[in-house]
Order: C-alpha cells, then structure tokens, then sequence
C-alpha cells in the first residue's frame, strides 16, 4: 500500500512536494517535476529509514501512483489558492515552480518554492507587469528559501523583486541523458534527409519567427519544429502555411523514443529564445554530441558555455553563415566537448542538492 500522510510514524517529519495541476510532462516544467520526483522518490527509502524523513507528492489524482508506493499522494483541490487544511501537519512543504497558486498546508512549518524565471518582465506590459511583480514579492517573501535554477534567474529575482529578505540559492536542473535510450523514429522524416532541428514547448518567447524566417530563406534545407501542443502551434501553423514553407516539418506531442530519434538523427540543435530560466533542450542535444546554436540572451550562455554557438543576431543570412561554417569545421573533439558539457547536469546532483536544503531547513 502506498505511504499517507496518517498512517506514518509520529516521528517521521513529513515533506510535501506540490507538482500543481500538472497537465502533461512534455515541456519544461513537466520535465523539471518527472525527473526531480522520480530521484527523489528512489531515495525515499534511504530517507525515511535514516533521516525520519517521509516525502508525499500533491499533484492531480490521475497521476497518483506515478512515482512508486514509497511516497504518498496527496489530493489537490482549486480551493486550495485560499485555504489548504490537513490533519497532518508538515516540517517542509516545497512548492516546484512560481506559477502554483496552492498554499501550503495550515501548520506547515518551513515553505520554499523553486522559481524558474521572471519571464513575465518581458511578456506583460505596464501596470500588469507591475501588478504580477509585487504579487510574486510578496509570495516569495513568505517563504524560508527561493530555489532558482540557474545564476541569472537568481540575479533577476534579487534585482528585480528587491527588496526580498529571503535566502536565495541557485540548484541547477539536471539533463536526462536521451542518447541512451530506445529510439522510435518517425516515418515521415525517416528518408534520408537531412535536417536541422528544434524542441520546445511552442512558444512565443522561444522566437520560433527567427527560425521560421530562417527557413524562408534556406528553402534547400529541411527543419523540424517539435515539442508539445500549446495555444501558439495554431500561429506557427498559420505562417508556415502563408510562406508556403515546405521545408518545415511539424511534429507535436512526441514521445520520448521519438524525441530520443529526433536528436541522433538531427544535423544541428537549434534554440534562438528569447528567454531562458535554464534550458534543457539544448544540453540534451548536447548529450548525442550534436552542435547546438543558441542566442546570446537570459541563461543560455551560462547553459551552454564554451561547447554552444551563439547568434548575436536573428537575421536569416548571419544565422544561416553561423550554422554553415559550424557545421563545416565540425570534429569529434567538439562533439566530445559537448557531451562532456551536458554531463555536467545531472538529475543526481539536482535531487542531492534539493535534499541537502531539506536537511538543512528540518534540522534550524
């Protein structure tokens, strides 16, 4: 039978880890949450014998049972935003990303929340923006720690919500390694052709214009624009339809065996956002020791350091020379820079450093 929050052992001190209405794991956040839960959920054993501690997951009901029995699963409710009561109380309640709403539970006595970027600065506009900003603030501020997933997401929130007397600590996300993993190709792409790739949750901030342009003016070469469906692959659809760009393969909601062929197959990874908090795509391209071109903005340097190209600019001829004269000079001692680059994120070392913090806010 699974762990609940009334049938543990008084002395366990209990930790809540809030996943929100998590619809699907195909973007970033889904992600983030699938691979942290599940190390964390390996290590619950270990946990619960040696350090007293008991992990329970509050997420949707359809996705209770995902992690294993030795975790428990905790119901989620809209009224939570107001009031969250249990008759457990609990030592940590860790809320796994800034657009939960959900309060913690009454009694709880240390929360944290992982902050993943302040993407908001650049999407809303005036009062809105400013209205979202001290909203954030003011959340964080009831907080005992803020997590962020990389150093300029912390720079941001210090700069941008200050003054925000609360701790600040950077925990890089991990990288699943796909180049081990079991390959689905997909047959339509399955031809011979080469193509240079995209992965993302299709959006406006990841500059899917920059690209598309791009393929307007590079008709003799194939693109694949993949991830999850959102709002936004209508448009996209819409202007790859206006150009007439048959060069441009769209691919939704692929799996991970599909995923895992998409990157072994691909010439090159490319990522032009806007907006970074982190940025998994591009590391995970970097496993299969693929160039990988990235702007030059928010996180993304720090991402992908010495082993990335970088576009200062989104013009289509400078993209496309950057992508040609990369490509050309490519050699295995690059490829090997990038897979040694990606290796140095791992879901092992995110979860380890998560559970250090635990450790340290159970015990002042």
């Amino acid at each position: 039978m699974p762990l609940t929050a009334h049938d543990s052992p008084a002395r366990l001190r209990h930790v809540g880890i809030s996943f929100g209405r998590v619809a699907h794991w195909y973007d970033g956040l889904g992600e983030f949450s699938q691979r942290l839960g599940s190390e964390l959920a390996a290590r619950a054993p270990e946990l619960r014998a040696r350090d007293g501690i008991a992990l329970h997951y509050h997420l949707p009901v359809q996705w209770h049972g995902r992690f294993g029995a030795d975790v428990g699963y905790l119901d989620l409710h809209t009224l939570q935003r107001f009031v969250h009561w249990r008759a457990q109380r609990f030592a940590l309640w860790h809320t796994l990303h800034q657009h939960i709403r959900l309060r913690a539970p009454i009694g709880t006595q240390a929360w944290i929340e992982t902050v993943h970027d302040l993407n908001f600065l650049r999407t809303k506009i005036g009062a809105k923006r400013e209205r979202y900003r001290a909203q954030l603030g003011r959340r964080l501020m009831q907080r005992q720690c803020v997590i962020t997933i990389s150093q300029h997401v912390a720079d941001e929130v210090r700069r941008e919500l200050a003054p925000l007397q609360v701790p600040v600590q950077v925990v890089h996300n991990g990288v699943t390694d796909w180049s081990t993993r079991p390959r689905t190709s997909i047959p339509s792409l399955d031809d011979g052709v080469p193509f240079l790739l995209h992965i993302s949750r299709m959006a406006p901030n990841k500059n899917i214009a920059a690209l598309i342009d791009l393929a307007a003016n590079w008709r003799e070469q194939r693109f694949v624009f993949a991830g999850a469906d959102s709002p936004y692959v209508a448009e996209v659809q819409r202007l790859l339809a206006e150009g007439r760009l048959d060069n441009v393969r769209l691919v939704i909601d692929i799996d991970e065996g599909e995923k895992a062929w998409l990157y072994a197959q691909c010439d090159a990874f490319l990522f032009p956002s806007w907006t970074e908090g982190f940025g998994l795509p591009p590391l995970e391209a970097m496993y299969f020791g693929k160039p990988v071109f990235l702007s030059r903005l928010t996180s993304l340097p720090e991402v992908g350091g010495d082993a990335a190209a970088y576009w200062d600019e989104f013009s289509p001829p400078s993209m496309r020379a950057s992508i040609e004269a990369t490509l050309a000079g490519w050699t295995a001692q690059d490829s090997a820079r990038a897979r040694a680059r990606a290796q140095t994120f791992t879901w092992q070392s995110c979860a380890s450093e998560y559970l250090a913090l635990y450790r340290r806010l159970l015990t002042a």
